[in-house]
């Protein structure tokens, strides 16, 4: 009996998929497929991943444009990222360093693709690629061996490899590939399994892409309609699939047949297999080379790689010479004034990656300026009419002139008088205040039609 019973959990796992508007776990046995709702009222989740020990599901959602998390004991949601995303895709949990990574796919022709990590909280966020990027899609890693992996169904499709770190980068999967969609990985024997959804097959490979073999094709008996996502545990895969609206498994070396597991869902995206064995300890370099004592002796992000660890700072902060510590923040950056968000581009790293000041309520920023001595950033708004400030991380928002203001065009910091200074092309005004908006005064107010930028020279009076 004991036997019969350990056998059957081998092969018969929990699933955890996304189901659009809420996420759901379901049983693979005939005997016993009670789905479980996790979290509904979804807007639009794509992706998802978890955190079994510590009790966590991740999930992305397309039209929130955020990554949320639910601590499953409790039910609490909170926001992981909530800013600075445009169309967030695939998603992986590093489940010993405790990371996050995911790809965001973007719309806005300006916006780069990207593939990010951070702490699980969101925190310490880090851009890892930003160039060479079509439509970064699923993402997968091994945080056994350091590995990172990603499917691309841009210009020119292909699955990319590199360590974790960002480290080692290479494409290894780049003929008769069209729309790779769903990516999981096999620990046991180092080798990727993914999905295609225009040439309608599942493949597998070593993690270097050679000995490609060919595990499932669609045909008459068994139908890929438009596979998305997939996963594996022990001797079986799974894949959700949009077409069908089910969830269907194979052998996971031949994939003779197809049954369906979860048939009438409504709209299937990412699965995983929902077990502890999934997420097993690192078994080289002791079992965590980035443990919370000590953080691989890191400021801020210890990445895993091949060889162990390597130290890395959050997004365009310079990491100094000893390798371990960051800078507090950017020395050197642009700010940028976007109608609805505020932006720093760092000039001290080479990704020159935009970074949105966490600032909400925005309606048509214009003017913008910093103040290097107290680190506050100051910005008018036209439609809001008013010029408030706050520190870099969003935090401290302070209204500093909202009456009498028609159109603030024009904005400066006078950071040795500690002044500030502007223009308003509906009253035709230069005006001038102390940083906190007090001491108001008019200093221009005649011969001017329409006063727009404004720049100081403190020193020169």
């Amino acid at each position: 009996m004991c036997l019969y019973y350990r056998i059957s959990l081998a092969y018969s796992p929990r699933l955890l998929f996304v189901n659009r508007t809420d996420i759901r776990t379901v049983w693979t046995t005939s005997k016993n497929q009670n789905e479980t709702i996790i979290v509904n009222g979804l807007d639009n989740a794509i992706a998802v991943d978890f955190h079994y020990t510590k009790g966590f599901i991740f999930w992305t959602d397309v039209t929130l444009e955020k990554i949320k998390r639910i601590r499953v004991s409790t039910g609490i949601i909170e926001d992981v990222v909530s800013v600075g995303l445009g169309k967030p895709q695939g998603l992986a949990v590093d489940w010993i360093a405790g990371k996050l990574y995911w790809t965001d796919c973007r719309d806005a022709e300006w916006e780069t693709n990207r593939i990010e990590v951070a702490n699980l909280d969101g925190s310490n966020r880090k851009v890892l690629f930003w160039r060479d990027l079509g439509l970064p899609r699923a993402i997968a890693v091994d945080p056994l061996l350091g590995y990172m992996f990603w499917t691309d169904w841009g210009e020119e499709p292909k699955i990319e490899r590199a360590e974790m770190d960002s480290s080692n980068r290479r494409v290894i999967i780049r003929k008769n590939i069209h729309w790779p969609n769903g990516l999981t990985i096999d620990y046991s024997v180092q080798k990727i399994y993914w999905t295609d959804a225009n040439l309608y097959y599942i493949d597998k490979a070593n993690y270097d892409g050679t000995n490609r073999e060919s595990i499932f094709r669609s045909s008459r008996q068994c139908i890929l309609g438009h596979p998305f996502a997939l996963t594996l545990y022990e001797n079986k895969i799974y894949w959700t699939d949009w077409k069908t609206r089910e969830i269907h498994s194979t052998n996971k070396n031949n994939g003779l047949r197809c049954p369906v597991i979860v048939p009438n869902t409504v709209s299937p995206m990412d699965i995983r297999a929902y077990e502890p064995k999934r997420q097993m300890p690192r078994p080289h370099f002791g079992d965590n080379p980035c443990n919370s004592s000590t953080n691989g002796g890191c400021s801020h992000l210890c990445l895993l790689n091949r060889n162990g660890h390597l130290c890395a700072c959050p997004t365009g902060v310079k990491l100094l010479q000893d390798a371990r510590t960051c800078e507090q923040g950017p020395v050197h950056f642009l700010l940028l004034a976007r109608k609805v968000d505020i932006r720093r581009i760092s000039l001290d790293t080479p990704d020159l990656t935009d970074v949105v000041v966490p600032v909400s309520g925005l309606r048509h920023a214009v003017a913008i300026d910093f103040d290097p001595v107290d680190k506050f950033v100051y910005w008018s708004d036209d439609e809001k009419l008013e010029i408030k400030k706050s520190k870099m991380n969003g935090t401290d928002v302070q209204v500093i002139v909202n009456a009498d203001v028609r159109h603030p065009d024009g904005l400066a910091v006078d950071w040795v008088a500690r002044n500030l200074y502007w223009t308003d092309t509906g009253t035709d005004r230069i005006e001038v205040s102390r940083l906190n908006g007090s001491s108001r005064k008019s200093l221009i107010s005649k011969d001017l039609d329409e006063p727009r930028a404004i720049t100081l020279y403190p020193s020169h009076g």
